[in-house]
């Protein structure tokens, strides 16, 4: 899928968390065989008869299964239902896409990171039942609780038609923590780059702080050959840059800083940029875009970057960093990535790009979305497999599904009573594994809520996660220059819906093409570029999809105001993050990833 986002979006993903995905939702699916349109049901389906579900969900990369996870087991068993999961990472969203597609529906879809344009399609079709009847002290008492406590999270989740086709998933962790004035979420930049510092040192060569000077210093990996010369591997296998083609956490998005902007150009709302006055535009049809390509390009002929970039997943670039072949790569964390490697390497700064400036495009997080789980048309009894999701909305139950089990992630409780991770050292000695290693391997995508305040009273913020949030204040932040970020999830009216759903998937390829065609083969000529910006204009609807995205925000925007709360510079922060402002697919890639 040429949108796969690990996310995405995360995604790790990215995941976080199995991969973050954007899917071409196409109205009028038949796999629910209710007209388009249809209003979406107010009525509970009062049938428990049904006690064996499938669910079809996302999975991190490092992840085994389901099938053993002690945590779900005890819900399982506590709501009476057992669940065949059907699990998958990179290849999800071909395979949601075909299921859908066919109507060879599983009773719900887990940690897939659908938007709320997709989720709107699918309700509006009847692929999804609507969820609104059964979010009540009589099925979900722990959600409704949650709901009636924090409305603006109801608000978020709902849907232009009043229907709830997703549950809410947010984790409120941001910059706060770490003493920012500012709380911008841990998902504002998802790509930290990172570089092979025991080699710059035997190289003799400084940490650059220019493309111009990460170029010579790649090209210093490749001529010295430097993972045979340095680690002892064999001979040419060295890589100095991998990374992943327009991935959430893992792509060379952050290299684009150097030509002002970081945005996913093949996924039509990650392209999409609001300037500081409100207006929205896309970055695809920019000359700075074009100047970056025809920038890189000239790196990938050199066999600086990793000619593999556009077709490899997460683990085979995670197989090739932690073996020490890679120079320079993006991901999450070090740790995670560089495995036994890790302690060589150093982030590296936003670079300045060939007019001596830089500037990173910001990504939503921190707020609420809906796309972790939603339940199909071919679940005969909701309301059981919703009793089994209610109890992910225990706090202590959404720490063990976010990390892991209270005995193997979690080691005790401290002095206040608020229970502590493990270390990297101890999770070392016991497993063999870092405690990010370990965290992907227990983690589960799903439809987790983790408020602010369960740091004060239910577990503490993780180390990493600490570290992450300092390392983004000091390095990365730093290098921002405008806070705006359009909002993906926004909600859209049926008529703006029937033209993304005319255009997005043929815009999304003809950038997604074009931007690998010319970061591999070179260009674009003016002539080339002339046509391609012709082509998204009058083949692929440019204007009308900034018109409908224009038109979302503003209201958006409007709605926000009027509810007394800040949108455009505080959309990507972890506490003041307001409805609808956050991409599940973002959180999902980087939970795959974290």
């Amino acid at each position: 899928m040429k949108r796969n986002n690990l996310w995405k979006r995360v995604m790790a993903v990215a995941m976080a968390a199995g991969m973050t995905v954007s899917l071409a939702a196409c109205g009028g699916s038949s796999a629910a065989g209710t007209a388009s349109g249809e209003a979406a049901s107010t009525a509970a389906n009062t049938d428990t008869s049904q006690t064996d579900f499938d669910v079809m969900s996302g999975i991190s990369a490092l992840s085994g299964g389901y099938d053993d996870n002690t945590v779900l087991k005890s819900m399982e068993d506590t709501a009476g239902i057992k669940i065949k999961w059907e699990t998958q990472s990179d290849s999800i969203g071909e395979q949601v896409n075909v299921r859908i597609a066919g109507g060879d529906l599983p009773d719900a879809f887990q940690g897939v990171g659908f938007t709320n344009y997709e989720l709107t399609n699918y309700g509006d079709d009847g692929t999804f039942i609507n969820l609104d009847p059964y979010i009540n002290d009589t099925y979900m008492p722990n959600l409704s609780k949650i709901l009636k406590e924090n409305p603006k999270i109801r608000t978020a989740i709902t849907m232009s038609d009043g229907g709830i086709y997703g549950l809410p998933s947010a984790e409120q962790m941001g910059t706060s923590a770490v003493g920012d004035s500012n709380d911008y979420s841990i998902f504002t930049i998802p790509q930290f780059s990172m570089i092979n510092k025991a080699w710059l040192d035997k190289l003799g060569l400084p940490v650059p702080t220019t493309l111009e000077e990460l170029h010579d210093d790649l090209q210093a990996f490749k001529d010295n050959d430097m993972s045979h010369t340095y680690y002892g591997n064999d001979a040419g296998t060295t890589i100095p840059m991998s990374t992943g083609f327009d991935q959430w956490c893992w792509g060379q998005n952050i290299f684009y800083a150097g030509f002002g902007f970081t945005n996913w150009p093949n996924d039509v709302c990650s392209d999409l940029e609001l300037n500081d006055d409100g207006t929205v535009d896309f970055v695809c049809a920019k000359d700075n875009y074009r100047k970056a390509l025809t920038y890189f390009h000239n790196w990938y002929a050199e066999g600086l970057m990793d000619q593999e970039m556009f077709s490899q997943d997460t683990t085979q670039l995670m197989a090739k960093c932690s073996q020490g072949y890679v120079g320079v790569a993006t991901w999450w964390y070090i740790e995670e990535l560089m495995a036994d490697h890790a302690a060589d390497y150093v982030y590296l700064p936003i670079l300045n790009g060939p007019d001596g400036t830089h500037n990173v495009t910001i990504r939503t997080g921190g707020g609420t979305s809906s796309g972790n789980l939603s339940i199909t048309s071919a679940c005969k009894s909701p309301a059981s497999l919703l009793k089994f999701y209610d109890q992910w909305y225990v706090p202590e139950n959404t720490m063990q599904l976010q990390y892991g089990p209270e005995d193997v992630y979690f080691t005790g409780k401290d002095a206040n009573g608020l229970w502590e991770s493990i270390t990297d050292e101890e999770s070392k000695a016991k497993y063999g594994k870092s405690a990010g290693e370990l965290k992907s391997q227990y983690e589960v995508a799903g439809p987790k809520l983790i408020l602010s305040d369960y740091y004060n009273t239910t577990f503490k913020m993780e180390d990493r996660a600490l570290q992450r949030l300092t390392d983004l204040k000091n390095i990365f932040m730093p290098s921002v220059t405008s806070t705006a970020v359009y909002p993906i999830d926004c909600v859209y009216t049926s008529d703006e819906l029937s033209t993304i759903d005319q255009y997005k998937t043929d815009f999304e390829n003809t950038v997604s093409e074009q931007e690998g065609l010319w970061l591999k083969e070179g260009g674009p000529s003016d002539d080339e570029w002339n046509a391609y910006v012709a082509k998204l204009k009058d083949s692929c609807g440019m204007d009308a999809l900034q018109k409908a995205y224009q038109a979302a925000y503003d209201r958006y925007k409007t709605s926000n105001e009027d509810a007394g709360s800040t949108v455009s510079t505080t959309s990507a922060a972890g506490t003041a993050s307001t409805a609808g402002t956050a991409s599940t697919a973002s959180a999902a890639a980087s939970k795959a990833a974290s």
